[in-house]
């Protein structure tokens, strides 16, 4: 398991739409995060290692999806560990750099952007991680 994981999401520049990409499996986490998954409070969370962006998985994801590297990009503004059953994880967020949803290049991979209110049921860990994202979106 891979010990770094990503959030995707798409921010309107000018209607400030934010959509998160959710993956046919439901998980909004790339890799999906493993049952009983819980976000460590900020408090708790200890030092980011040296890794402060998570370049591999960033260009793996464009490899997968076929997209160029300025179509998704990172966002260091976001940084959040989870424990899980096998330590702990870090997770960052990647953000889709282009002027319109790209609902079609998504849906080829099975893939959907979706707002937040319409991810809700997710599992605990994964709403928290949203919750967080989106509250740097809007302060950010």
């Amino acid at each position: 398991m891979s010990n770094n994981h990503l959030i995707l999401y798409y921010r309107g520049d000018i209607s400030a739409l934010t959509l998160f990409c959710q993956q046919a499996t439901g998980s909004v986490c790339f890799p999906s995060l493993p049952a009983l998954s819980e976000v460590v409070e900020e408090d708790d969370m200890s030092a980011l290692e040296v890794i402060s962006v998570p370049t591999l998985e960033l260009k793996a994801i464009r490899e997968q999806l076929k997209l160029d590297d300025d179509f998704l990009v990172a966002d260091t503004d976001y940084y959040q560990q989870v424990s899980t059953p096998k330590g702990i994880v870090n997770v960052y967020m990647a953000r889709f750099k282009v002027l319109d949803p790209p609902y079609q290049e998504l849906s080829a991979h099975d893939l959907e952007l979706k707002t937040i209110t319409d991810l809700m049921g997710r599992p605990p860990a994964e709403m928290e991680l949203l919750r967080r994202a989106y509250c740097c979106l809007i302060e950010g």
